[in-house]
């Protein structure tokens, strides 16, 4: 009972008002309200929008829908599409100021990824995989290498095309991702 007292936002006191360690290790009190998942997209080139709506919509956790032209999005109060000026970095920028624990952050730009890391957010690419800060440094150099490259007229190719795999790969991670801080104490 006490357990279902805190889940829907009321204050427990008194002895009933115990801590618990949440999986990253900070404690949490049962009387604290769980703070929002809030979902990021970088949606000018992001091929899984529909997949991100239908978790948002199955956990109930705000979606920001940011680009910096028009697009069209779900007429659904938990998802918000923010037009951005023009500019190379405009969206990117709007991202990585919210960017902060308890967010998940949809985005192919590596600098972005760094970005928002570094704030404490999670960060998922389109294609499922997972940006942590151990993995983003090399990300990085080899973004970097790579632009390096085409700027000396190399011929470097794509990313590689989409496929069936990478949605599901996409769906696991973002539903682990939401997993995961819920039980660090976040909620929709």
């Amino acid at each position: 009972m006490l357990v279902e007292a805190a889940a829907k936002g009321l204050r427990v006191t008194g002895r009933a008002a115990h801590s618990l360690r949440s999986s990253n290790g900070t404690r949490k009190t049962m009387s604290e309200p769980a703070r929002p998942i809030t979902i990021y997209v970088d949606a000018d080139a992001c091929p899984v929008k529909a997949e991100i709506y239908r978790v948002a919509e199955r956990y109930g956790i705000k979606v920001f829908v940011v680009s910096n032209s028009f697009m069209a999005v779900p007429r659904e109060a938990l998802i918000e599409r923010v037009v951005v000026a023009s500019g190379p970095d405009a969206a990117d920028d709007w991202i990585a100021e919210r960017a902060a624990r308890g967010t998940i952050v949809i985005t192919s730009d590596v600098p972005l990824a760094h970005r928002c890391i570094k704030a404490g957010a999670e960060v998922i690419a389109p294609a499922g995989r997972v940006l942590t800060e151990a993995s983003i440094g090399m990300a990085l150099a080899t973004r970097n290498l790579l632009d390096d490259l085409r700027s000396a007229g190399q011929i470097t190719g794509g990313p590689k095309p989409f496929a069936p795999r990478d949605r599901s790969n996409f769906l696991s991670a973002l539903d682990l991702a939401v997993t995961r801080l819920k039980r660090d104490g976040f909620g929709a």
